[in-house]
């Protein structure tokens, strides 16, 4: 039993790591950063509208965080060009980073 929640959290692990080098591969400048987001950050896209947020990346590791990341999955799947899209209404969003703030 261990062994397949431990697989699921390497692949998870993949995933993400997938995700954050795509995503910060838009928009960068000579030195190869991108122009406005910071290091240690990520872009995700919430909502119907597909609002741009810049995240921390230290974000992943909340277990609220994580389940969004899982619907996304379910919904989206991670092989897209465009940013991370969140399936979550925006003003929940919003209220959710207030949180982690």
């Amino acid at each position: 039993m261990g062994l397949k929640k431990s697989n699921k959290h390497i692949t998870q692990s993949v995933a993400l790591k997938q995700i954050l080098k795509r995503c910060s591969s838009f928009g960068k400048n000579e030195n190869g950063l991108p122009h406005d987001v910071p290091k240690g950050h990520f872009v995700v896209y919430v909502g119907e509208n597909r609002s741009r947020f810049i995240i921390p990346i230290s974000w992943l590791t909340h277990p609220e965080f994580q389940s969004l990341l899982q619907r996304a999955e379910e919904e989206f799947g991670f092989n897209h060009d465009m940013g991370l899209t969140i399936p979550c209404d925006e003003e929940d969003f919003c209220s959710l980073m207030s949180i982690f703030r």
